[in-house]
């Protein structure tokens, strides 16, 4: 018989600690919240009540930061909010935490509160562009859009297993809500996020407006960020999108866009009247043509780009805007083009399977980018716009996945304090861990292993209050060099 190996090493557990701190490493984002300005400006935005009640911009603040180390209720919330009694201030319950949301989801709060984190980003940027790295900019085809911050706009489904309002058969036939997102692709911060019934639509165009003008209120509009490029997928070209993206120029601020493009047989036509030397090779995000090298020698391209503006009558037949470009793209078909069973006839005779890019982008391109006007530039930079389902997918880990209540406007403010927690975690890492690469570029889980969920002991000497790291932890230096520099940058502004 094998040896039995026994455990007992003569453990004893008690409940009786003092001064323990489990998830300290959320001081980080908490501490982001103070310095940005937006602690103050969340309590502003709420009406002042009773002198004994508590601060509001405290509650909203420090359950956003609740939400981003992995809470999904309330419940949530509160259990992991009383680890920081001593450290976060006094936050209340989890019902404080609700009926702090139910006040935020009237309209008049909801506008103030979006103001507030406007300013603060107005704030945060402000340091970022004071950074050693500067503003981080966003590379394209191997190509650095210099003076450019780029919004994605995308839409996602959050299941429902429980009767919620709003709550609907989806387009994937499951049942729940259908939120539309704005995301800053330079920073990672959510913009916007708009809660929809489950059976809305991927284009609808009044949605498209309403988020984009919320976005917009979101972007300092001096300095360096008078140049904007908006990238919407999912061939939500409309008339009223379109129309209010070239509305959303000013004298103050230019802005780009490129989005999806419904082909129809017109389309189609055109397509098919392009000559072989029209289309030319499709880039890769470092810039190099894509495809492979033949064993017998030369190069098979896998996919190509055309210019089709013009070609196919449809913008000046249609009342589209003059200047409207076209970008045709195609690639070969997958097998899973053919199980989704969305390819048209033509595209099933010769193979390859298209897409077009609708876009106001001159052949001038973009200021401050050579060559940015050509349609094979274009068409990286619409492509480039898929990374936003990355974004989407760490946003749902923070929080945005999550519907925590039965009611619409309540689960709406849920989302905007998710939103709120994903700016205090991108600030967190832009500022504090710029050096390290790895966790800047983290996914959420990694954060709260290494960072977020790092316990500590809190203690008093010499007159002031220590929260101290195992020294032994891996990170404990990482965070306490992290600390020291958000604090430096509070000492500075």
């Amino acid at each position: 018989m094998g040896k039995t190996i026994s455990w007992d090493t003569g453990l004893e557990v008690a409940a009786d600690g003092r001064g323990l701190v489990g998830h300290a490493g959320l001081v980080l984002p908490r501490k982001m919240a103070d310095i940005a300005g937006l602690t103050a400006g969340l309590a502003n935005a709420f009406r002042a009540g009773r002198a004994d009640k508590l601060d509001r911009g405290v509650v909203v603040g420090a359950a956003a930061v609740a939400i981003v180390g992995g809470a999904t209720n309330f419940s949530q919330v509160g259990s992991l909010l009383a680890h920081h009694r001593d450290t976060f201030g006094i936050t209340g319950s989890d019902t404080t935490v609700w009926r702090t949301l139910e006040e935020m989801s009237e309209a008049r709060v909801s506008l103030r509160v979006a103001r507030a984190r406007a300013r603060a980003r107005k704030k945060v940027w402000a340091m970022l562009a004071a950074r050693a790295q500067g503003f981080p900019t966003v590379t394209v085809a191997g190509k650095p859009l210099t003076g450019w911050v780029l919004v994605d706009v995308d839409a996602t489904i959050v299941e429902a297993h429980s009767e919620k309002e709003g709550a609907a058969g989806h387009f994937k036939g499951g049942y729940g809500h259908h939120p539309l997102l704005v995301w800053c692709s330079n920073t990672g911060e959510n913009l916007r996020v708009l809660l929809r019934n489950g059976n809305a639509g991927s284009d609808t165009a009044a949605d498209h407006v309403l988020v984009l003008d919320d976005a917009f209120a979101q972007l300092p509009d001096t300095g360096g960020y008078s140049r904007v490029l908006v990238r919407i997928d999912g061939a939500g070209a409309s008339h009223e999108t379109v129309n209010h993206l070239l509305a959303l120029s000013t004298t103050r601020r230019k802005v780009a866009f490129t989005i999806g493009w419904t082909i129809t047989k017109t389309d189609e036509d055109a397509i098919a009247a392009l000559p072989d030397t029209a289309w030319e090779s499709y880039l890769d995000q470092d810039g190099t043509i894509r495809g492979k090298k033949l064993p017998g020698g030369g190069f098979d391209q896998y996919g190509h780009v055309a210019e089709l503006t013009g070609l196919n009558g449809r913008i000046s037949k249609n009342g589209w805007p003059a200047g409207l470009r076209l970008i045709a793209r195609r690639v070969p078909i997958t097998a899973r083009d053919q199980a989704a069973g969305k390819l048209t006839a033509r595209e099933k005779s010769v193979g390859w399977k298209y897409a077009i890019t609708a876009t106001n982008i001159s052949a001038r391109g973009l200021a401050q980018v050579p060559g940015a006007g050509h349609a094979q530039f274009l068409d990286a930079v619409h492509r480039q716009h898929a990374n936003v389902e990355d974004r989407v997918r760490t946003g749902k880990s923070l929080g945005l996945g999550h519907l925590p209540s039965k009611l619409l406007a309540v689960n709406q403010a849920w989302l905007d304090t998710a939103a709120i927690g994903t700016d205090l975690d991108a600030w967190t890492r832009l500022l504090g861990l710029a050096d390290h690469d790895d966790l800047t570029r983290a996914e959420p889980a990694t954060m709260r292993a290494r960072i977020y969920s790092a316990p500590a002991r809190l203690a008093r000497h010499a007159r002031k209050t220590w929260l101290r790291f195992e020294a032994t932890l891996r990170d404990s230096t990482i965070i306490a060099t992290a600390w020291t520099t958000l604090t430096g940058l509070a000492q500075a502004t």
